[in-house]
């Protein structure tokens, strides 16, 4: 089961990893090409995107996942089959139909996210929608079998085709001299061709592979209507869990534009401010990506383990996720915090809003750990639970962004940020732990957190008698890398010190965790 549950997650996070680097680093050539304005509506739109495709479609995959992976155990080829062809025709009614509704309300939406400027880029990315939801069920379809291989290989081929056109069109569409809202419109047309890429890869994977169900009678309608029941039972509440993220983004898209321009900002002085703001959430969104990458692999484990009332089995798959998360999440918002200022000054060209991103950095441990928790009450059963939780965070969300927004300006939506996370996560670890028992603590949590905090502490000294926002970008890029591969290092280290992972945990890390392991007495 370790070794199992390893190799998924490791396939799936190297992914996961490339493709959320790509999506996130591909934001700062995006800002230095085209500008905070564009950059801003970018920040803007994109949220409602991937919350209007999560709404939509996004429980239909992991419904599938989850389904097909206990058809494997008690159902057969004929449930499989059935379970795959419900979900795609669920998955493409729901995106037509999201596609429509956004194409009709355009206009009005746009003005809720802050001005006209919004409009064109609205009905351009919902035409992703489409073909994404078709798409994402063969995901689903694959990860049921616990072949995490096509889902990884698709999701980069996505990122890099979408990259590709995004960069492409901002630099054709700057140098012809648009306005930032047609050149933010030209480039959501990436997600379109991302999809359409990763689609077809998917599809030809389908197609040829030996997983594909081999039913012995015909689809029919009943068949429908029966999974039909099953499938929104699941897809339901866990695409509202799948919100976790998507839906605080949402939030900010809809209520942060208009209490800044309450504030007296104008349309696209909205879009640069809420720029800003997208910058720290640019560089917490490669931290998530471990949460969301354990997530995949997690959903159909938990459920199968929980049919086989394998409880030993069940505790052990959350304690090594979340004590993964420890060990990955701190260390990053730890370092993303200290080196706030020179990261800024290096990625974006200047130092504004430095105390926001500094905010927003510090919540990247809190992010990834309410995604994760909610990814794994999704796969103990609770969707429904779980639902609530994230609707109940979100309306929090909500009041803490009109109330700190009002009062402090645009750092209260990275407080309120902050706090939400945190609240999502406790909630979350609070109902876990009412369902199964596993330990919370005593896994050296607290030595990968003591662990992260004297990293910080060293790559803070450097900085007391430096200042690489005052140098050139190239030589404050250099010294920067300097510092992030140093504190890598030394984390490393720390984490041996103090042993905070033990030597069988080390032996499970590809390549070089045998060799490490030895250091151990």
């Amino acid at each position: 089961m370790s070794q199992s549950f390893m190799k998924g997650a490791l396939i799936i996070t190297l992914a996961s990893l490339i493709s959320k680097l790509l999506g996130s680093l591909f934001r700062i050539p995006l800002q230095n090409i085209a500008g905070d304005e564009v950059f801003g509506i970018f920040s803007i739109v994109y949220p409602v995107y991937m919350a209007v495709l999560i709404l939509s479609v996004a429980g239909i995959p992991l419904a599938v996942s989850k389904l097909i992976s206990e058809a494997r155990i008690n159902g057969g080829e004929n449930h499989i089959r059935d379970i795959h062809r419900t979900g795609s025709i669920l998955a493409c009614s729901f995106g037509i139909s999201a596609f429509l509704v956004i194409l009709l309300i355009a206009a009005p939406f746009a003005s809720l996210l802050g001005g006209e400027f919004a409009e064109i880029s609205l009905i351009v990315v919902s035409a992703s929608l489409l073909i994404a939801p078709y798409m994402a069920v063969y995901r689903g379809y694959f990860q049921g079998f616990q072949e995490m291989g096509p889902t990884a290989f698709s999701q980069v081929l996505e990122q890099f085709v979408r990259v590709f056109f995004i960069l492409l069109f901002a630099y054709i569409l700057v140098q012809q001299g648009y306005s930032a809202s047609v050149v933010a419109g030209g480039v959501m047309t990436g997600s379109i061709f991302g999809a359409l890429a990763s689609f077809i890869y998917l599809r030809r994977k389908f197609v040829t592979s030996p997983l594909r169900p081999e039913a012995d009678r015909k689809y029919s309608f009943r068949d429908f209507k029966k999974w039909t029941k099953t499938i929104l039972y699941l897809s339901l509440p866990i695409c509202v869990g799948a919100l976790a993220m998507a839906l605080v983004n949402f939030i900010d898209s809809v209520t942060v534009p208009g209490q800044l321009g309450a504030g007296g900002a104008e349309d696209l002085d909205i879009a640069a401010q809420y720029g800003y703001y997208g910058r720290g959430l640019t560089l917490v969104q490669i931290v998530v990506v471990f949460a969301q990458a354990l997530i995949l692999p997690l959903i159909p484990l938990l459920s199968a383990s929980l049919k086989e009332k394998d409880d030993e089995k069940t505790s052990l798959i959350t304690e090594q996720a979340l004590k993964f998360m420890h060990v990955a999440a701190w260390p990053a918002a730890i370092g993303l915090f200290v080196l706030t200022v020179p990261l800024n000054f290096v990625l974006f060209g200047d130092t504004q809003a430095n105390e926001v991103l500094a905010v927003v950095h510090l919540s990247a441990a809190a992010t990834s750990f309410a995604v994760l928790t909610t990814g794994i009450l999704q796969g103990m059963n609770k969707q429904i639970l779980s639902a609530g939780i994230v609707l109940g965070a979100s309306l929090v969300k909500i009041v803490l962004n009109i109330i700190l927004i009002r009062y402090f300006g645009l750092i209260g939506v990275a407080w309120s940020t902050f706090i939400v996370y945190i609240l999502l996560s406790v909630w979350n670890l609070w109902v876990m732990k009412r369902t199964i028992s596993f330990r919370l603590f005593g896994n050296r949590e607290g030595r990968a957190v003591a662990a992260a905090v004297l990293m910080g502490v060293s790559l803070y000294i450097p900085l007391l008698w430096t200042a690489p926002e005052t140098w050139g970008r190239s030589m404050a890029l250099m010294f920067t890398v300097l510092l992030i591969a140093g504190g890598g290092i030394l984390y490393g280290v720390f984490l041996l010190l103090l042993k905070a992972v033990s030597k069988e945990e080390l032996k499970n890390i590809p390549v070089i965790g045998p060799k490490i392991s030895r250091l151990y007495r």
